[in-house]
């Protein structure tokens, strides 16, 4: 089971249609390529905020020490949470006119590149990360694999085709 906590603080959310029902599928996609079952007992609980540029500006500066706007951040919830109910995964908050930014120039629809951020977003809670060139092969294949369970495409497809000329 997944608990997915949704907030919604900004406008102009409602333009991704079925957004509650698409990041869902998100991390249920993520959660499919974990390498353990964390979806048995209680389940999982996730938080995803839908916030601005604005607000995730403050959440990047206050927490990651880098004052300027994001697409996604990823808080993972502390190692040995033993609630009763579903077990803690984390949050994630996403910065809209950042992920209609990137959607424009990288040619893909906003609900693909919003899908691809909760995915990516999950991925992290679960401990994947991205900062050595192993790890980053590494999550970019659960990334690719999540998205096709979904339907949608690699996103890093045309940056293989870039490395190869």
């Amino acid at each position: 089971m997944i608990a997915l906590d949704i907030s919604v603080e900004a406008e102009g959310w409602e333009a991704v249609p079925d957004l509650e029902a698409l990041c869902r599928e998100a991390v249920a996609a993520a959660l499919a390529q974990s390498d353990e079952d964390v979806t048995a007992g209680d389940g999982v609980l996730l938080s995803l905020l839908l916030t601005d540029d604005a607000s995730i500006r403050i959440l990047n500066r206050d927490w990651r020490g880098q004052d300027k706007p994001t697409n996604v951040l990823s808080f993972p919830a502390a190692p040995g949470i033993n609630p009763l109910g579903p077990v803690p995964l984390g949050d994630l908050a996403l910065a809209y006119e950042t992920c209609v930014r990137e959607a424009r120039e990288e040619g893909k629809s906003l609900a693909a590149h919003v899908a691809h951020l909760v995915v990516h977003g999950t991925l992290h809670c679960l401990g994947d990360d991205h900062e050595e060139d192993a790890e980053a092969e590494a999550m970019e294949a659960r990334e690719i694999a999540a998205l096709a369970r979904m339907g949608i495409a690699d996103p890093y497809a045309e940056r293989a085709v870039e490395r190869d000329d």
